[in-house]
């Protein structure tokens, strides 16, 4: 990326929250962090019963949302790739101090900024815990036979809310 950008959101958590994007989309991530799917991957597979990204669509780029599983209305289950609910609620995360105020919609909202470029003091402590995620991984494949997407899959449709491809477990 040549020159920084300023980004200003305004969505129904955030009004006038202000970042700058310092590296280009999809580049510059630290060392050992490796997704293994990007945000626009993981809204066409379903994630988060459809509902995460219905009001800040102007935040990232229009080509995240064309084939992007969204629900109209309340949480649509269905949408997710696995079919079923696979994450806590946002106040069980806030209670448990998981969320940072610049981020206050959780890991993935972190991971679609730091993803277009945003680089903050946070990103150390989400990267350790994209990290300590992989653990759902090793279980599904210790207790799995390979390829059978019907063995554990509210950890596999977690392992995909957090960038991990786990079709492939």
């Amino acid at each position: 990326m040549s020159k920084p950008v300023e980004v200003v959101v305004n969505d129904r958590m955030q009004q006038g929250y202000r970042y700058t994007r310092v590296a280009g989309a999809g580049r510059s991530f630290d060392l050992g962090f490796e997704p293994e799917l990007t945000p626009a991957e993981m809204l066409e597979l379903g994630v988060f019963c459809g509902k995460y990204m219905t009001d800040c669509r102007d935040e990232f780029p229009e080509s995240w949302f064309a084939k992007a599983k969204l629900a109209g209305g309340k949480p649509d289950c269905s949408l997710n790739y696995y079919g079923i609910r696979a994450s806590k609620p946002l106040k069980v995360w806030q209670a448990k101090g998981w969320i940072h105020p610049d981020d206050p919609r959780g890991w993935f909202q972190w991971y679609c900024r730091y993803y277009s470029g945003r680089r903050m003091d946070d990103d150390q402590r989400q990267i350790g815990r994209w990290r300590a995620f992989r653990r759902h991984a090793a279980q599904v494949t210790r207790n799995c036979e390979p390829g059978d997407p019907f063995c554990r899959p509210k950890q596999r449709q977690a392992l995909l809310q957090w960038a991990y491809d786990a079709r492939e477990l």
